[in-house]
Formats: C-alpha cells, structure tokens, sequence
C-alpha cells in the first residue's frame, strides 16, 4: 500500500482571482476539495510543503490527508495546474473520498528478476508495453507499485495483464481485453544477422535452380529448313 500523505490547510475565506494572486504571493496555493456528495470545499496549502510531497513522484496517486483546523478530510489529489514558466503550483483540485470508496489510478509498474531470464541473459531485450497499469482499488489501500516477475521469460514470450497477480481488491480498469505489458525480443542486430542469412541462403537456391533447369535451345532451326526445302 502507498503511504498516506498529511498536508496541513486553511480554509479559505475569499475567492476570486485578486485573493488567489495575494495567497501565492504569501507562498500559499489555492485548492478545493470536491465530491462524496459534499459542497466544494476551498482551501489553502503551504507551496514549500506541498512541493516537498510533489518530488516524492507520488504525490498524484497517494490517499492525502488535509488537517483542516480541527477536521481531517481524506482525499486524493486529482489535478494540478502549474506556472508555464516557473513551474510553481498553481491550484490543486482533491476528490474527497468517503468510507468504502473505490478509485481508479495509474499505477507504476516494478520489473523484477531480470537476471532469471533466458532470454535477456542471452542478450534479448525487455520491451516495456506500459509503465503504468490503470487500476480500480479501495481508496484507502492504493498499491504503491505492481511487481512483475521476469524469471523465465524467453525471447519471443509476453506478460499479459492475467499472468499479474493483483492485490486483493484490485482490479484492471481495462477489461475488454487480455492486454499485453511487456515482452522480451531479440536484439536489432540478431535480426539484422537472421535477415542477412536468409536473404544469402535464398540467392544460393535461386542459383542452384537457375544452373540446372534452364534448357538450352536453338532457335530458328525450323525456319532455316523451311527455306531450304523451298
């Protein structure tokens, strides 16, 4: 499970563009909180400290905590818009999430046991389809990463999503289709190398067939008698 995050918040009095400009000027960003069939609620954050959590890289898929005064709401950061320059936070939007919620994350994939694959430790290469897989899960039980395992893998084998082992309650957002995650293939220069022979053992068989099935004719020799018996 990811950790849960804690980012302390005020609650914010005024709204509008004048009031939103003034808080980023005293290193606050404005944020609101919406959903489990609540009213909006608009808050404020420490940039420094909200910063801090997005260097983490994950930030975006962690149950957060926002201590609001006296209340804790739990709530899932859904989306941040950023400065076009500087890059600084600019304003958070955060789905609050209610008991028994489910949520659907892009979650990062771990390849592990790399060193237990005949197919790479002859050289194959690992082609990663997805680095991140779309799950449903409980809200308050995110699995911080999926680990698949590579041990066996040949050149020319797949991982597809039901060889995956999902924690309990997890399951694919994509269920239309048994999608493939990575795969090991042979090397750019093993194939150029395969392409190369076949292409010689072709031409070596076009000769053979050339030399011995082509007949060898005399042409015009009908015409020649022809003329003499006139």
């Amino acid at each position: 499970m990811s950790d849960q995050l804690t980012l302390s918040a005020e609650a914010r009095e005024r709204a509008g563009k004048g009031a939103s400009r003034a808080m980023r000027r005293d290193g606050r960003v404005p944020a609101v909180i919406y959903g489990d069939k609540k009213d909006p609620e608009p808050i404020h954050l420490e940039e420094r400290e909200l910063v801090k959590m997005l260097q983490t890289g994950h930030f975006m898929n962690s149950l957060v905590s926002l201590n609001i005064g006296k209340d804790k709401t739990n709530a899932l950061p859904k989306d941040i818009q950023f400065h076009p320059v500087t890059d600084r936070p600019m304003h958070v939007d955060f789905l609050r999430i209610g008991k028994g919620t489910s949520v659907t994350l892009a979650i990062p994939v771990n390849f592990v046991n790399e060193e237990e694959s005949p197919g790479l430790k002859r050289g194959g290469v690992l082609n990663i389809v997805r680095h991140e897989l779309e799950l449903t899960c409980p809200a308050d039980d995110i699995p911080s990463e999926i680990t698949v395992q590579l041990d066996g893998l040949e050149v020319g084998d797949s991982i597809h999503i039901s060889q995956i082992e999902l924690p309990e309650g997890v399951v694919s957002a994509i269920d239309d289709r048994d999608f493939t995650i990575a795969g090991v293939v042979a090397p750019s220069a093993l194939k150029r190398d395969d392409a190369e022979t076949e292409d010689e053992e072709g031409e070596e068989g076009e000769e053979e067939v050339g030399a011995g099935d082509v007949p060898t004719t005399t042409q015009g020799s009908g015409d020649d008698d022809e003329e003499s018996d006139s």
